[in-house]
């Protein structure tokens, strides 16, 4: 009789039926991930741990314990950089340019030291991080050596889930082949490499925020902010009212933000979306009151989140001084 695999135990914990299925413990979900991140696991095996996982749908405590057992294998170099903020981009966008890249850059151009980290290509029809920066002339790094290199001259550096952690880009990389988004997503999403004090997380369904909020509590990060974002990414709809669920030092905040519009804009076609317009409305050749505010409004929450301003109007105002004094020869 041929001998079970040993992750056969994980799968059979979640897959066991209506009454004798469970979630993963703290505990079993770290070993759970090892085993997946030092590739001990079959190709089957995964594929119906992470659908089976992505059904229940994954808990605080889960994605937590798989952060920490995919942190073990992230080549951080020694004596490393201090990040003041952590910021991931693993969603895309598909119908609105990514202003949050205008975000984060006029964020790190005003002292703010950003690492983001993301994936690309994982879904058809997408603009990815990855591929706009280099068309706006921000190098992309391809090592943590380099991204390090790159903070420290630029306050700013993208890394690639695929140079960041090989196997989880792998896993990401699956998702044409199950047709759906894994728990990898979420985990990728909090990995936060340099542990830095504040977090950024954006997603697309709502139901997730409190999973990111609990996770954000057990792995001890200070100060985190989680909100339903433009397609997924970390960037504020300013036609929309917007709830912000966030911690702070083990507790948990929600609150609400009105819209900054009255009334919704109307989106374009993916196929007229021009990167060029990224450049275009920074410069202030190109004036655009949906793209300004939510660059501005995407600001805002951020300092809001860390401290920076006491309250929402204060962080608006912050945030408008940064765009109003931007270098608009930045990108020429």
């Amino acid at each position: 009789m041929q001998q079970e695999h040993p992750f056969a135990e994980y799968i059979r914990i979640l897959g066991k039926g209506r009454n004798g299925s469970r979630g993963l413990t703290e505990s079993e979900a770290y070993t759970a991930m090892k085993m997946i991140i030092n590739d001990e696991v079959e190709p089957l095996q995964l594929g119906a741990f992470l659908m089976l996982m992505r059904v229940k749908e994954e808990t605080g405590a889960e994605v937590a314990a798989a952060v920490k057992a995919v942190k073990e294998t992230l080549e951080i170099p020694e004596n490393s950089i201090k990040v003041d903020l952590d910021w991931s981009s693993y969603a895309g966008k598909k119908r609105v340019l990514p202003w949050y890249i205008l975000s984060t850059l006029l964020m790190a151009d005003n002292g703010i030291r950003i690492f983001m980290h993301g994936a690309s290509g994982h879904t058809a029809g997408r603009m990815y991080t990855k591929n706009v920066l280099p068309e706006l002339g921000v190098s992309i790094a391809t090592s943590m050596a380099q991204a390090v290199e790159q903070l420290e001259s630029h306050n700013f550096a993208y890394l690639d889930l695929e140079q960041l952690s090989p196997k989880m880009h792998e896993i990401i990389e699956m998702r044409p082949l199950l047709g759906l988004r894994s728990p990898v997503h979420t985990i990728a999403r909090m990995l936060n490499p340099f542990n830095a004090e504040y977090v950024m997380q954006g997603i697309f369904h709502p139901g997730y925020q409190p999973t990111h909020q609990e996770a954000g509590i057990i792995l001890g990060i200070p100060h985190m902010a989680v909100i339903k974002g433009e397609g997924g990414e970390i960037e504020r709809n300013p036609d929309l009212k917007l709830t912000i669920q966030s911690v702070h030092n083990g507790e948990m905040i929600d609150e609400e933000w009105p819209p900054i519009f009255s009334q919704r804009h109307i989106r374009t076609n993916n196929a007229d979306l021009n990167i060029l317009d990224l450049k275009r409305v920074w410069s202030g050749e190109c004036r655009d009151e949906y793209a300004e505010e939510t660059v501005k409004g995407t600001i805002a929450i951020t300092l809001f989140m860390m401290g920076r301003a006491a309250s929402r109007e204060e962080a608006e105002q912050q945030a408008k001084e940064m765009w109003d004094g931007r270098n608009k020869k930045r990108f020429h």
